[in-house]
């Protein structure tokens, strides 16, 4: 078998698995809801585009329990890899490539349910001695409203266990890693509470690397739909509505200003209403909001949007 072929085969091989990844997660999203039904939104885009590909947007509006929960999977190829993609590899800038990936935003009506995001997603791209340079990146993290120090320790168990068939080293690195990028620089506060985070992963060689992939993406749903049984039938105040609007404001900031996905996305042309789909259908900002001393939303910033260890 010719490099070319192998090269295609194995994309092939990896575009099975995330096409059957988005379909699980989002089957088991509809199970628990009960009543909403998701709503699939195939597109391709053509080829007088900026970039060539397809995909499958998955969502649910106005559930019973997520008032938005979309999850979409792409696969696009273009002629000249984006800023955002070359900023580690500046021997690629100009390379053309081929990406796809499953990234999934979840929004619950109930403050108690925290909002959920997970994305894994391979970037290939032909180098100028036409050698063709693969990398794995991805990851999950964990945005409450109101903190619950089971439901922490639940999520980072969870990703600890997915790493650890790769080595003891993982987990913490990234996680930290995680705590790093899903920051907000411009207020100095994280975004949530992480989880695991990684980028322009090589270091098991194809099939390794794809292995730890699979690996995260297999451990979303046991690491998030036991949070949400546990509260989304819990009373909750319109106070505490307010409150989840206001910090979904935060993500909206994260979002638009810092995350390389978003970036990625639109500086090469993607689909706008795709790279979208993370954005909440409702979000509130106050002028210098203050939380009362010793409530449990002040504690929410005091006590765990501060990075520590979850898990021994």
């Amino acid at each position: 078998m010719s490099e070319s072929n192998e090269s295609k085969g194995f994309n092939e091989a990896v575009k099975t698995y995330l096409m059957g990844l988005q379909a699980s997660i989002m089957q088991a999203i509809e199970a628990l809801d009960g009543q909403a039904h998701v709503v699939n939104d195939v597109w391709t885009k053509e080829a007088h585009e900026p970039l060539q590909g397809n995909g499958i947007t998955k969502i649910i509006e106005g559930g019973r329990i997520f008032e938005r929960a979309g999850c979409g999977f792409s696969h696009v190829q273009g002629p000249s890899l984006p800023p955002s993609a070359t900023q580690a590899r500046p021997e690629l800038v100009g390379a053309s490539f081929d990406a796809m990936g499953v990234s999934l935003v979840f929004h619950p009506w109930n403050p108690l349910v925290p909002t959920v995001h997970m994305n894994v997603r391979m970037l290939s791209a032909l180098s100028r001695d036409n050698t063709r340079v693969a990398w794995f990146g991805g990851g999950m993290d964990l945005t409450p409203y109101y903190g619950f120090r089971q439901d922490a320790v639940h999520f980072h168990q969870t990703c600890k266990d997915a790493l650890s068939p790769f080595g003891e080293t993982l987990y913490p690195r990234f996680k930290q890693w995680c705590d790093e990028y899903f920051f907000l620089k411009h207020r100095q506060e994280a975004r949530g509470i992480g989880g695991i985070f990684f980028d322009d992963f090589y270091e098991f060689g194809n099939e390794g690397s794809f292995a730890m992939l699979r690996a995260v993406g297999d451990a979303f749903v046991k690491a998030y739909l036991p949070i949400v049984k546990r509260h989304m039938d819990t009373p909750y105040t319109k106070e505490q509505r307010a409150f989840q609007l206001y910090r979904r404001g935060r993500y909206v900031e994260f979002n638009l200003v810092w995350d390389r996905g978003t970036h990625f996305g639109l500086q090469s042309g993607g689909r706008t209403e795709s790279i979208l789909l993370s954005m909440p259908p409702l979000a509130s900002w106050s002028y210098q909001h203050q939380d009362p001393e010793g409530s449990p939303e002040s504690a929410l910033i005091k006590e765990f949007l501060v990075p520590q260890n979850w898990v021994s």
